[in-house]
C-alpha cells in the first residue's frame, strides 16, 4: 500500500546517488529537485508542486537517483513502490500523459545542452582547476586543505605541467601543518637530506575509527570548500550527510552550525530560524552559540521582525561577553561569514 510520509522544511527526501525504490507524489507543501547542468556544472532547481510526482525515472529505470530532493516547506508526500506506481499509471491515463510531457521537456533540454557541448572547441582544464584550488588554499593559509588538494593533484597528474610547483607547494603546506602554535618556521627541525639513510619506524595497524574520522574531516572540508566557492546548496548537502551519518560528535555539532549558515546564505531566513532553534535545543552550549544567535537575529531582520531581531542580537552580545557600552559595530564571525 502507498505510504504517506511527512518531511519538515529543510529536510532531505533523498540524495543524488541514493538507491531508487520509490516514486513520490507531493500531496502538500513544496519540494525542490536540485541537479547539475551537464553544460555549465551549475545547480538547476526544479520545483515540485502539489499533485506532481518525482523520482519516477530512476525508480522505473532501476538506477541511482540523479538529483537531490529537498523539502522547502513542511511537506506531505505519498510514496509508491515501482509496482504500485505502474498499476496506478495503467489505470489513469492522465498520469501517463503528464509523465510523457515531463520526460519530453527533459529530453529536449538535454539535447540542447549536448549540442552546445559538442559545438564548444575547448573545455575547462581540470588539471589547472585543481592546481588553482590548491593555490587558493595556500594563499589563504588554509594549509591542511592545501596539503590535501596538492596531494590529489600529484596523484592524478604526477607529470602535469604544474607538477614541480605542486610539489613545492605541498612541502610548504606540510611544513606549516607541522608547526606547533607559538613557534616559527625557522624553529622547526628540517628533515635530513634526501641522500641520508631513511629511517622506517614500525607503523601501527590502521585504526578503523581513525579512518572513519578521516573520512568525516574530508567530507567537512569539501563542504566548506563549496561555501568558499559560493556553492551553498552543495555545501548544505555535504553538511546534511555528515549530520545524518553522525560518526563524529564534534563534526556533527560543527556541521549543524554550518548547515544553518548555508540556509542564511541561501536567503532561506525562516528556515534558518527554525533550524537554529532546533540546534540550540540540542546543543545549548554550542561553541558557535554567539554566531547562531547573530544569524537568527539577522534572519529576523531580513523578514522584517525588528523586535525579535533585537532580542536575539542582544542575547548574542550577552553570550559573547559584550555589554551595551561596547562598540555595537564589533563584528562576530557570523557577520563576517555573510561576506563569504
Amino acid at each position: 500500500m502507498p505510504k504517506s510520509l511527512q518531511f519538515r522544511a529543510g529536510s532531505v527526501i533523498y540524495f543524488n546517488g541514493d538507491g531508487a525504490d520509490k516514486v513520490f507524489i507531493l500531496q502538500s507543501g513544496q519540494v525542490n529537485l536540485v541537479y547539475q547542468d551537464i553544460e555549465t556544472g551549475e545547480d538547476i532547481r526544479d520545483f515540485v508542486q502539489p499533485g506532481e510526482f518525482f523520482g519516477v525515472k530512476s525508480t522505473l529505470g532501476r538506477y541511482p537517483r540523479e538529483e537531490n530532493a529537498l523539502a522547502l516547506q513542511d511537506s506531505t508526500v505519498v510514496a509508491f513502490t515501482a509496482f504500485e506506481f505502474e498499476a496506478l499509471a495503467m489505470s489513469n491515463t492522465r498520469i501517463v500523459m503528464q509523465m510523457l510531457k515531463i520526460f519530453s521537456n527533459q529530453l529536449r533540454r538535454i539535447h540542447r545542452q549536448v549540442s552546445s557541448l559538442m559545438a564548444k572547441p575547448e573545455q575547462q582544464d581540470p588539471e589547472l582547476g585543481l592546481f588553482n584550488v590548491g593555490k587558493y588554499f595556500l594563499n589563504n593559509k588554509r594549509y591542511p586543505q592545501a596539503k590535501y588538494v596538492f596531494g590529489r593533484y600529484l596523484a592524478y597528474y604526477p607529470l602535469g605541467k604544474n607538477a614541480a610547483q605542486a610539489r613545492k607547494n605541498l612541502e610548504l603546506a606540510e611544513l606549516h601543518v607541522g608547526i606547533i602554535p607559538g613557534t616559527h618556521a625557522e624553529d622547526i627541525q628540517h628533515p635530513p637530506p634526501r641522500n641520508a639513510p631513511e629511517q622506517k619506524p614500525d607503523l601501527p595497524e590502521p585504526d578503523p575509527a581513525s579512518e572513519k574520522s578521516s573520512g568525516v574531516v574530508e567530507a567537512y572540508d569539501n563542504a566548506m570548500n563549496h561555501i568558499l566557492q559560493g556553492k551553498y546548496q552543495q555545501a548544505y548537502m555535504g553538511f546534511s550527510r555528515i549530520i545524518q551519518a553522525d560518526t563524529d560528535p564534534d563534526y556533527t555539532a560543527k556541521s549543524s552550525y554550518e548547515l544553518g549558515r548555508c540556509l542564511f546564505l541561501l536567503a532561506k531566513y525562516r528556515d534558518c530560524i527554525q533550524y537554529y532553534t532546533m540546534v540550540i535545543t540540542k546543543y545549548p552550549k554550542h561553541p558557535n552559540l554567539t554566531d547562531v544567535l547573530m544569524f537568527m537575529g539577522q534572519s529576523y531582520e531580513k523578514i522584517g521582525k525588528k523586535e525579535q531581531a533585537e532580542v536575539f542580537l542582544k542575547k548574542a552580545r550577552a553570550v559573547s561577553g559584550e555589554t551595551t557600552d561596547d562598540v555595537p559595530e564589533q563584528e562576530s564571525q557570523a557577520v563576517k561569514a555573510v561576506e563569504v
